[in-house]
């Protein structure tokens, strides 16, 4: 399956709660470039100037990382891809790749919908720790002191992607590119539109609605029954 929505909308949080029921990895393009940037690869050394902005990734240099993660053994019964498609042209790329290594496409895509103010205050309130990496906000999860890290004492900074105009910026990028992905899944019947506002929990019980019939059931607990005695003893 695919999860769809603006950047901040909680596709990443969906995504960790849906794997845990499905037991299916995860795979965000957001974390694969990331590390590949992390790590200096000739990919994240492309793709960091791209990132820094805000801008879309080229395609060329998301494919083939994508590609080889479904491959990857932990994949074959099944993955939720999050980050992945943001257009109409990655989204005919991805069909090709499932078709060719599976002979099948997706089961259901979800788009979560969140107002662009919202968007804005989630990602632009983000606070990072230079030294461990740990991540807060200043309303929904602030440090004890502030601008210190609660875990190793390290300077918190926000990330030159979390900022306001940046932000702004992709929300731009997703109205006109991302956005089309709605009539393109829309007419395929496999897209489920998705409140993405109110607490996680909360939003994970209208995706998980959403999924009924796709996800796998829960196993169901035994029921011991009452010993019955003979009667007399």
């Amino acid at each position: 399956m695919v999860l769809l929505g603006p950047p901040g909308a909680g596709k990443g949080t969906q995504a960790r709660m849906l794997r845990e029921v499905a037991n299916v990895p995860q795979v965000a393009s957001g974390d694969l470039l990331r590390a590949a940037v992390r790590t200096k690869t000739p990919l994240g050394v492309a793709a960091a100037g791209y990132m820094d902005r805000g801008d879309l990734v080229p395609d060329e240099l998301v494919l083939n990382l994508i590609e080889e993660r479904l491959n990857a053994p932990d994949a074959q019964a099944g993955f939720i891809l999050d980050g992945f498609p943001r257009s109409v042209k990655q989204a005919e790329a991805l069909r090709a790749i499932l078709v060719r290594s599976r002979g099948a496409g997706l089961d259901r895509v979800i788009a979560l919908t969140v107002p662009d103010e919202e968007i804005v205050r989630r990602i632009s309130g983000r606070r990072t720790c230079r030294k461990c990496g740990a991540m807060y906000h200043v309303t929904f999860e602030p440090p004890r002191v502030n601008g210190v890290c609660d875990k190793c004492g390290g300077e918190l900074y926000q990330r030159e992607d979390d900022s306001e105009e940046t932000v702004r910026n992709r929300l731009k990028i997703y109205d006109s590119t991302t956005r089309p992905l709605l009539d393109y899944y829309g007419k395929s019947g496999i897209l489920a539109l998705i409140d993405g506002t109110g607490k996680p929990e909360q939003v994970e019980s209208r995706v998980q609605t959403a999924l009924a019939g796709i996800l796998p059931l829960p196993p169901r607990k035994k029921v011991q029954k009452p010993s019955v005695r003979p009667a007399g003893k």
